[in-house]
């Protein structure tokens, strides 16, 4: 039987922007503008809002940038509301992107895996339904894997 051990999203570190690769940059700059283009908004970042995390279990640390970490002065729920916020993993070059209300990491076997808590009509619910997806980084074609289980 496999045991799993959760990672949780508190136990990751910051790190600082200056080293902040140009793909998730572009994302916190498009952030920014969005904020400055309404009634001149004033764009905030949170330290933790930028992770480092092995996501796909080869032992390096990969990027996470999650937008519940950004503010604006001009919108409270600009960056996420009842549905969740957005959430930026950049492994090996390749930025993936996912709505979710918060996410944490597993190891299951030999792999390395991405827990979300996602949106219930993604579980064919409505808003408060209960979903979490599970995926895994499939290295050769730098893609996350996962699956809509059938069950029984």
């Amino acid at each position: 039987m496999a045991s799993a051990m959760l990672v949780f999203p508190a136990q990751l570190h910051a790190k600082p922007s200056a080293d902040v690769p140009a793909q998730l940059q572009t994302k916190i700059d498009e952030a920014a503008s969005v904020c400055a283009e309404l009634d001149g908004g004033k764009f905030a970042m949170e330290d933790a809002a930028i992770q480092r995390v092995d996501l796909d279990g080869d032992g390096d640390e990969d990027w996470a940038l999650n937008e519940s970490g950004f503010a604006c002065s001009t919108a409270a729920s600009m960056y996420g509301g009842t549905g969740g916020t957005m959430a930026h993993f950049l492994v090996d070059g390749t930025l993936a992107s996912m709505l979710t209300r918060g996410w944490g990491m597993a190891k299951l076997g030999p792999h390395a895996v991405l827990l979300a808590d996602v949106h219930g009509s993604q579980c064919d619910g409505i808003n408060p339904t209960p979903c979490v997806t599970a995926s895994v980084w499939d290295a050769e074609s730098k893609t996350w894997r996962s699956t809509g289980a059938s069950w029984e």
